[in-house]
């Protein structure tokens, strides 16, 4: 396929597939899935996936025979890993809505060669975030207690209590992201029917795609109700980490007891979850020959996005520093200077390295499109936003207002091993998807290739 270089009015490359048209770009998608031999790189990785993922079920079995006393969880550090996973991974999903969602209401188009994996690295994310808070119960098999369902005993769920808060937030999220991502599939689904060879295989996204034919009513109406989805998906993005950071807000706790944590919380989001879209997005174009449809200014866009998210974090931390200081409150003004120079201090300077020093190189261009640098970056910007969730919870908490309430706290083996395996999750769950569905939007990727076509004649 021809490439053809172009840039914008202000300066900036832009790359459109062009060439021989909409068609090639049908074929280099849905060849992905229908054509093309699994490269044994993908096998390694969604291999090992599964072994981690085993390990979670290992994990979570031995969790509900001996209890949640096989964590590391005591007094006065109640909250622990379970917490920090939930955090960090709902934090993940937050980069998949705001690529399809928000920049579909603005009209970025160059959204559209990466939307289809952050929305499917959304719903993954959330599947991987929501089953810690039900883990942290200590009876996960009466989980349905949090559900307003009606009883003969008039018994309903305490709503004053976060964890019910974060059921209705992930449990809204979750759908309207399923029903985004799967509306948005739809075509795409049919365009892979159109193309199989074998009849199972048409039967089979045939019956996926909904006997989706194309028609004009067909398209009207789905980008009609692509647009309303979006609508309804961009106020999740700041409702749905808001309500998470009001788990720690509404507590007394030193840390915790603070207004700034909602959009301080949003903006962590972001900031990991472009990250994590990076880590993924990077390999996954050279591992399929994908540099024609997923370019340089895509990553060029992410890293401004992410630098912009970073400095937002990096304001919440000064802003924190600075109230625990001039609000004369005695309780936090040693809970950041426990943050910095106690016995977890070490992990705050590692957080303020990875999510503050480690990305200002991205203000130069050339390093903001070298992809083996972006890479690494995303890495460690990933471990120290999960280390700043676990700053959060366990320093907040190992240092109460009374030293007789004082402990310390540390992951066990089985902790660490739920952590690895929810990994193993979410890397088995897209595995799944990169097999069996298109990695990228046909349509849309089509709908650029088509007017790129007319701009040239």
């Amino acid at each position: 396929m021809a490439v053809i270089e172009k840039r914008d009015p202000l300066g900036r490359p832009g790359v459109i597939a062009g060439g021989h048209g909409a068609a090639d770009v049908t074929d280099k998608i849905s060849a992905i899935v229908l054509k093309r031999r699994t490269p044994a790189t993908i096998l390694a990785a969604g291999a090992t996936a599964f072994l981690l993922f085993l390990g979670l079920v290992t994990a979570i079995s031995y969790l509900f025979y001996r209890g949640v006393g096989i964590w590391g969880i005591n007094v006065p550090v109640a909250w622990g890993f379970a917490i920090v996973n939930f955090v960090w991974w709902i934090g993940i999903g937050h980069a998949g809505t705001l690529i399809s969602a928000i920049l579909l209401l603005l009209h970025q188009n160059w959204r559209v060669s990466i939307n289809r994996l952050a929305e499917a690295m959304t719903l993954f994310a959330v599947a991987c975030a929501g089953m810690f808070p039900l883990l942290h119960l200590g009876r996960p098999q009466y989980f349905y207690w949090l559900l307003p369902y009606p009883t003969s005993m008039g018994v309903w769920p305490q709503f004053r209590s976060p964890l019910v808060w974060d059921l209705f937030a992930i449990s809204t999220y979750g759908t309207v992201s399923l029903i985004f991502w799967y509306l948005g599939l739809i075509p795409d689904l049919a365009s892979m029917r159109d193309t199989a060879n074998r009849r199972w295989v048409k039967k089979a996204y045939g019956l996926l795609s909904f006997g989706w034919r194309g028609t004009a009513r067909e398209w009207s109406r789905f980008q009609r109700g692509y647009l309303i989805l979006g609508g309804m998906a961009t106020p999740l993005v700041v409702s749905v980490h808001s309500v998470v950071s009001l788990d720690f807000t509404v507590a007394v706790t030193p840390g915790w007891h603070s207004t700034l944590f909602p959009p301080y919380f949003v903006a962590g989001a972001i900031f990991s979850g472009f990250a994590m879209v990076l880590t993924i997005v990077i390999p996954i174009r050279r591992i399929f020959g994908l540099q024609d449809l997923i370019t340089l200014r895509h990553f060029d866009n992410m890293s401004k996005v992410m630098l912009a998210s970073g400095w937002i974090v990096a304001y919440s931390y000064i802003v924190e520093t600075f109230i625990s200081w001039y609000g004369a409150n005695q309780f936090e003004s040693y809970m950041m200077w426990n943050r910095l120079f106690g016995q977890y201090g070490y992990m705050y300077w590692i957080v303020l390295f990875c999510n503050i020093i480690a990305i200002q190189p991205l203000w130069k261009r050339s390093l903001r499109q070298n992809l083996v640098f972006l890479w690494v970056l995303s890495i460690v910007v990933n471990v120290g936003m999960w280390l700043e969730r676990y700053v959060i919870v366990v320093q907040s908490l190992h240092r109460d207002f009374m030293p007789g309430a004082w402990g310390m706290y540390s992951g066990t083996f089985w902790d660490w091993l739920t952590l690895l395996g929810s990994f193993g999750l979410f890397g088995s769950l897209l595995f799944l998807f990169l097999r069996l569905a298109p990695a990228l939007s046909i349509s849309e990727a089509r709908e650029l290739a088509e007017a790129s076509a007319e701009e040239r004649r």
